[in-house]
């Protein structure tokens, strides 16, 4: 039988109980209509996660009772930031979840040349809360105990100046091939990595130019040219397989 699993960053298992926020009490009582005594998941989002049991239903909150620690899916043991230019609508949305799914760490929205939407767009707070309950609702769907962080827009330029921690290895995704940026097969697996995707429109020819001086890696995945909201999870399943993630 798979549990329903719900998000609960305040959890703190040697307390006993943990109240569950307000959408998760509704998802609990209208949409699954739980009851007292029924088995549930509790993750917090940073890695732990338990089995639990309803002990109390209100009118707004659901209290439950924390019980023995389970374990949850494992994490790719190389961290992964994605640096995503912002894309228009759902398809960030669509990068988002399809990017905790296969397990990153972080996600760095990027203003870039061609990017559509404005920083300021992509700064608002609405848009923040949306895309990091995109990141939970996905990783409650796929088992994880991790919900990446959404950072907030970075420029281009302060991505490329930003070495990032040590032994990381940056990647920059051109699109379609182009001759000797393919990632070899038997590439070494870094201590942790970065991949920086770019917008609708693609790279202006100055910005790849600054990154690979800056120290990116080109990487491409092929002949044809991929869709902007696609991209990203090719790139992370080709990653994921080399490194045995």
């Amino acid at each position: 039988m798979v549990l329903p699993r719900f998000y609960t960053p305040d959890l703190q298992p040697e307390r006993g109980t943990v109240v569950l926020s307000p959408d998760e009490s509704a998802h609990l009582t209208r949409v699954l209509r739980l009851r007292v005594g029924a088995r549930l998941l509790v993750f917090d989002g940073r890695g732990s996660q338990h089995l639990a049991s309803v002990a109390s239903i209100g009118k707004t909150a659901v209290e439950v009772n924390v019980l023995e620690a389970f374990p949850a899916a494992a994490e790719p043991r190389v961290p992964i930031t994605l640096a995503q230019a912002v894309l228009k609508g759902d398809k960030m949305d669509a990068v988002i979840r399809d990017a905790t799914m296969m397990g990153v760490a972080a996600v760095r929205p990027v203003i870039t040349e061609r990017t559509v939407v404005p920083r300021g767009a992509a700064e608002q707070p609405g848009v923040q809360t949306r895309w990091h309950r995109i990141a939970v609702a996905s990783a409650k769907q796929c088992g994880r105990a991790v919900v990446p962080s959404i950072e907030p827009a970075w420029t281009l330029d302060a991505l490329i100046a930003d070495s990032g921690p040590a032994g990381a290895r940056r990647f920059l995704l051109i699109e379609p091939f182009v001759a000797e940026q393919s990632l070899p097969i038997d590439a070494a697996t870094p201590a942790s990595a970065l991949i920086l995707i770019g917008p609708e429109g693609g790279w202006a020819p100055d910005e790849v130019t600054r990154a690979l001086a800056a120290g990116f890696h080109p990487l491409s995945l092929g002949a044809r040219t991929l869709r902007a909201e696609s991209a990203p999870l090719a790139a992370l399943s080709v990653l994921s397989w080399i490194w045995k993630l």
